[in-house]
């Protein structure tokens, strides 16, 4: 008895559960098997001839195609679970699946299939004074761990790029899209096996507990990078804990910002579109910066747009004294990725203030200025430090499929390797290739 009591004064004082310890193993157990089954897979991916991609991605954008029915079934299972939660609209729409989205799915991965086969691409040969000839050929990452949340779109996606650049991938989606998730690796497992190709390419963790999601940010070896992609805690948490090396995708505090110069029709039209189209998004505006001498004629007719869609604005005492209908913004507002239907407003005096201010607060993501003056336009676009940055346009097009990837896993806003939208060079890494003809070093 007293053995016990010792057992259950230690766990106590570790703050574990009773039977954490086993779960906890246990999981890290079955995220093991799928990496060693991942690496097994990633050695015949690597391998593939561009004929078989090409023929294994138009095989599974077939068979979702075919599937829609099936996949809109399961999908809805998924929404009925976040309407009984209480979830926003704006993630509820993040979720959900349509005839739409799942022909867009289809047709990003035709069009990756469409893309050149990068692999094996000679990037540079150089020849030395000694006769060595060095090159560097583009070759696969290998494994690719991705964890996500909401969108099972990027199920999808991840596969096409994956597969298409020669990488088996490990797919780790949220509990609030297993249902979506399960049944979009079904089919694609179906058109891989329809050409005879291996389903291990694409292995989905269908246990959503959060211990699977330190399970992969411990397998150092036979997972070769983690991509995270979604909100800010889990960004945050795999950057900081995994011992594998991750891509850093970004949360998008994405800023338009209206210059004096500005059409105030153009503008009024790209900031409705910004923030209005998908507010869910990453690449949606979340915070306006006006020019004072622009603010009183445009002001009016972008908070009109707005209010339509019943978008709630927060704005400085500059920005209230123009419309009364915008709310006193905090501190917090400036930095705030709200993913919702809410939008901060910020009166400058000056370009170098606009800059400053969206410096100081955005993430790196992807910023916009709606201008008619070229020297304003090159100063932001040289000033301003983000992955995208955009002259008379919306940041909604910060999107691997906008930008002719086909798709994206995902908007990496960090500064080593790959930034802005992942198509395909970003799953690639390279290796040196040396010719010679018997050069021994002296």
């Amino acid at each position: 008895m007293e053995g016990k009591e010792k057992m259950g004064e230690m766990r106590d004082n570790m703050n574990l559960e009773p039977g954490k310890e086993s779960r906890a193993e246990t999981i890290k157990n079955e995220i093991e098997v799928l990496g060693r089954r991942a690496k097994e897979a990633s050695r015949t991916a690597a391998k593939l001839t561009a004929e078989e991609k090409v023929r294994g991605l138009l095989s599974v954008a077939a068979e979702l195609q075919s599937q829609t029915e099936y996949l809109l079934a399961e999908n809805e299972k998924d929404l009925c679970m976040a309407e009984e939660k209480g979830v926003k609209a704006s993630l509820i729409d993040r979720l959900r699946l349509n005839k739409e989205r799942i022909a867009g799915m289809a047709e990003g991965l035709s069009q990756v299939a469409a893309l050149d086969d990068i692999v094996g691409e000679v990037l540079e040969m150089k020849k030395r004074p000694n006769g060595l000839r060095i090159g560097k050929m583009r070759v696969p990452l290998g494994v690719v761990g991705i964890i996500y949340e909401s969108r099972p779109n990027v199920t999808a996606d991840a596969f096409g790029l994956c597969f298409k650049t020669g990488n088996a991938v490990i797919l780790r989606g949220g509990s609030d899209a297993i249902h979506s998730n399960q049944a979009i690796v079904h089919v694609i497992k179906e058109g891989l096996r329809k050409e005879r190709l291996s389903q291990d390419l694409v292995l989905l963790v269908e246990n959503t507990d959060r211990e699977s999601v330190n399970a992969m940010m411990g397998l150092r070896g036979l997972i070769d990078v983690l991509i995270p992609r979604g909100g800010a805690g889990l960004i945050e948490n795999v950057v900081r804990n995994s011992v594998v090396p991750v891509i850093e995708t970004g949360t998008g505090n994405c800023h338009v910002y209206v210059d004096e110069s500005a059409d105030y029709y153009m503008a009024a039209d790209i900031i409705e579109n910004a923030k209005t189209q998908r507010m869910g998004v990453c690449n949606a505006c979340e915070s306006l910066v006006i020019h004072e001498k622009a603010a009183l004629a445009v002001l009016p007719m972008i908070a009109s747009s707005l209010l339509r869609h019943e978008v709630e604005i927060r704005g400085d005492e500059r920005a209230r004294e123009i419309c009364k209908e915008i709310l006193p913004a905090t501190e917090e507002d400036w930095g705030k990725e709200y993913l919702d239907a809410v939008i901060s407003v910020k009166i400058v005096d000056s370009i170098d203030e606009a800059i400053a201010h969206v410096n100081r607060y955005n993430t790196g993501h992807s910023e916009s200025i709606v201008t008619r003056d070229y020297a304003n336009a090159l100063k932001f676009q040289d000033e301003v430090d983000a992955a995208a940055v955009y002259v008379n346009a919306s940041t909604r097009f910060t999107d691997g499929f906008e930008f002719g990837f086909g798709a994206e896993i995902g908007i990496s806003t960090q500064k080593l390797h790959a930034r802005g939208p992942m198509g395909l060079e970003a799953l690639t890494t390279t290796k040196y290739i040396i010719f010679g003809n018997g050069q021994i070093r002296e």
